[in-house]
């Protein structure tokens, strides 16, 4: 078969020679001819993560130690979640560029940072576990939010169960990983929304983790409720993500990636329908885009869709980190109310629920404690152990894939609750506000301020009265039955005052 287009002859006698053969042999000849550059690449990229796994194995257990930090704030805080957003904003400083012999030769990864609220019994912790090239980090964006506040290294409380397997004779869990409903451009409802303007000025914010700490605080002796929220830093953009999104919004035609497979496809594409014009006889016609104004394309949108674009462009202004939420009721079989701590717990994230734009939900089909399949018993346990194992050792790959939230977002799900607004007993807080000494307080023989205090009587002059008081107390103190009881009077009351201050179960693992 011959054509002849502009005294060009076009011969296709050897396609057809090549069409006419048995198809084992046109399935070899491919094979033989381009066959093997999938398997090549495909080997490859097999070789590459192998290699990138080997690599960043050594250096994480070379540099990835951590440490774990209690952080008890002061009595009748009155920090807002912007205090906390500050601090994830400030942890930032802790995302490094890597090239690509940081990657590839080297191996090193992007540490972060793990919040954590745990429930021992009723007592309610705030922790942080931190890479200890960051403490220092850490510690200062701590400090400069609550100036007053205390921190304490401890031992990680999750470490002396680690070798508990289930089942187990003695112990249960129930828990998940809980993940965003919709993509990670769009944003949950975050603090901002809990403000109102009724009532006393104290009492305007309505604290989301008011729930989350009085569910803590009704646990019981042998039920354990832990939370935990991982975080790191990455490059601080939005524009890929929210871009794809806008655009199917809009309508909009998406971009392709300016890279060299997608050049040489478009090539391709560009080389065949020009060839498949010329065969025809028609040249291809160009195609003609109409550019809309992006405002016009905004107020014909549909309200509902107009406040999804306005929201992202919202949650783009603010830092971005990546994130993994997980909980867990860790519990002895004999006081286990799973059915009331883990509802009680997906009831304190769906308060962050906004309907039209994104939501957490508990990731019900890879890594929540339940299943409906045959063999539900094995595989409940092994569901179990991994989530268990993969907490633990606060895994961030592991699991469901990570998702992407800014700094407002963060401070919503996790922060230290106001006191004017919580009201649950057992957090731990720190016993005061820290303060200096008046000026004019005696400091040895000397007065600090320049005005010296005038005495009540001056020596010889006490009244009757005065001098019989002085006399009857003196003769009181001195009694050795008087001094035993009020000894024992004050040791009363100081062991009063640790049990109201809120004083941590003995097995809580301080260093």
């Amino acid at each position: 078969m011959e054509i002849t287009i502009n005294n060009t002859v076009l011969s296709f006698a050897p396609l057809m020679d090549f069409l006419t053969q048995s198809p084992d042999v046109i399935l070899w000849q491919i094979f033989f001819y381009v066959g093997w550059i999938p398997l090549c690449l495909t080997f490859l990229w097999g070789a590459k993560e192998l290699w990138l796994y080997y690599r960043q194995q050594q250096w994480f257990a070379k540099n990835g130690k951590f440490t774990f930090l209690a952080i008890d704030i002061p009595r009748g805080n009155e920090q807002s979640p912007l205090a906390v957003e500050n601090l994830f904003s400030y942890l930032g400083g802790a995302h490094g560029s890597l090239n690509l012999i940081d990657t590839y030769w080297e191996g090193k990864l992007q540490l972060g940072f793990s919040f954590e609220i745990i429930s021992n019994g009723g007592y309610t912790q705030f922790l942080i576990r931190t890479p200890i090239m960051f403490r220092d980090l850490l510690e200062s964006a701590v400090y400069a939010q609550y100036p007053d506040a205390e921190i304490t290294e401890v031992d990680d409380y999750a470490a002396p169960y680690k070798g508990v397997r289930f089942p187990s004779d003695k112990y249960d869990i129930a828990g998940s990983e809980f993940v965003q409903q919709n993509n990670s451009a769009y944003p949950i409802r975050t603090y901002e929304e809990f403000e109102h303007q009724f009532g006393e000025p104290e009492t305007n914010f309505r604290d989301p983790m008011a729930a989350l700490m009085d569910l803590c605080s009704s646990l019981k002796p042998g039920e354990q409720l832990w939370y935990q929220l991982l975080i790191i830093p990455v490059v601080p953009t939005w524009d890929d993500l929210m871009d794809k999104e806008v655009a199917k919004i809009l309508k909009e035609k998406p971009k392709s990636n300016p890279n060299i497979l997608n050049q040489g496809a478009d090539a391709a594409l560009n080389l065949i329908t020009s060839v498949s014009g010329m065969l025809v006889g028609n040249l291809p016609a160009e195609a003609k885009e109409e550019k809309k104004d992006d405002a016009l394309k905004m107020m014909n949108l549909k309200p509902k869709d107009k406040k999804r674009v306005e929201a992202m462009q919202e949650k783009e202004a603010k830092m971005p980190f990546k994130f993994k939420i997980r909980m867990i009721y860790f519990s002895e079989k004999e006081v286990m109310n799973a059915k009331k701590v883990f509802s009680g717990f997906v009831g304190f994230i769906k308060q962050f629920t906004a309907v039209d734009l994104n939501s957490l939900k508990p990731d019900m089909d890879r890594t929540a404690t339940s299943t409906a399949y045959l063999f539900r018993d094995r595989h409940m346990s092994h569901k179990k152990n991994r989530l268990f194992s993969n907490y633990i050792n606060r895994d961030a790959g592991a699991g469901r894939a990570l998702g992407l939230m800014n700094i407002e977002e963060l401070a919503t799900i996790w922060h230290f609750p106001i006191e004017s607004v919580v009201k649950a007993p057992l957090i731990q807080k720190t016993a005061g506000r820290k303060a200096e000494p008046p000026m004019t307080l005696p400091q040895g023989e000397e007065l600090v301020g320049s005005d010296k205090p005038e005495p009540l009587f001056f020596e010889g002059e006490e009244d009757d009265e005065t001098s019989a008081n002085k006399k009857d107390t003196e003769e009181l103190f001195n009694l050795p039955v008087a001094k035993e009881n009020i000894s024992n009077n004050i040791s009363d009351i100081q062991n009063e005052a640790e049990k109201a201050s809120g004083a941590p179960p003995e097995n809580l693992p301080f260093v």
